[in-house]
């Protein structure tokens, strides 16, 4: 038997205070995850609708393709930019 087998990493909650503070602890994780999740879809969708030619979405603001290009690279790095700090609050 491997050592992390031996003893659980965590113990059960026996206090009501803190059983309470953990589920909202683990909502609050869950809902990041889940905001980041449908965010980074949406940007897929739109980059796959904008890559096909069906939409031109960003052509009001910018004129070319490339720089319809760059307002994507962007909204992408806003969206890992937002996943990385829910996910530090998760791990932290």
């Amino acid at each position: 038997m491997s050592e992390p087998d031996r003893e659980p990493t965590e113990k059960p909650t026996t206090d009501r205070e803190e059983a309470e503070r953990e589920g909202r602890w683990m909502a609050r994780n869950w809902i990041a995850i889940a905001v980041v999740s449908i965010l980074a879809a949406l940007l897929l969708a739109v980059g796959l609708l904008q890559a096909t030619g069906l939409v031109d979405l960003f052509a009001p603001v910018v004129g070319t393709e490339g720089q319809q290009w760059g307002v994507f690279a962007i909204l992408a790095v806003v969206v890992i930019a937002i996943a990385g700090w829910s996910w530090s609050a998760i791990v932290g």
